[in-house]
């Protein structure tokens, strides 16, 4: 098992984004990621997203991917409103770990972090310490 702070630094580089601040959130089931804007569209018969991600805090900087739709799903936020998601899969990269994980999108504009790596994720790969941050570094 891999001990991880309540905030660190991961890496989705199918989508081609790297050094997305994470908060680390045993209180989500699945993994969420900020998009402020998604655009369906088909793509081999299949149902695609060009996903809008603002990918550093505080930054209006765009960065625009694509992915293949692989669910959709009612989510309830922590203040209790539910809400439709989009869910992808995707290659996640956070120290040693490499695997595929899945990701509900939506805006998070107004929150601290772009991306909360959820319970889905963690199960049976990570410890989390909740007084400890960026365990596997900085920046990279």
């Amino acid at each position: 098992m891999i001990t991880i702070g309540w905030r660190e630094w991961g890496h989705l580089p199918a989508l081609g984004i790297s050094n997305i601040h994470m908060k680390v959130d045993t209180g989500a089931k699945t993994s969420c990621l900020h998009a402020f804007q998604l655009e369906p569209f088909m793509k081999e018969g299949e149902e695609w997203l060009r996903i809008f991600v603002h990918p550093k805090q505080e930054s209006l900087e765009e960065h625009i991917c694509e992915a293949r739709v692989y669910d959709k799903r009612e989510v309830t936020d922590s203040g209790g409103h539910t809400e439709v998601r989009y869910v992808i899969k995707t290659r996640f990269v956070l120290g040693s770990f490499d695997q595929e994980v899945e990701l509900t999108l939506t805006n998070r504009d107004t929150m601290k972090f772009r991306m909360l790596l959820g319970r889905q994720a963690m199960r049976g790969h990570f410890l989390v310490n909740p007084d400890a941050s960026h365990l596997l570094g900085d920046v990279k």
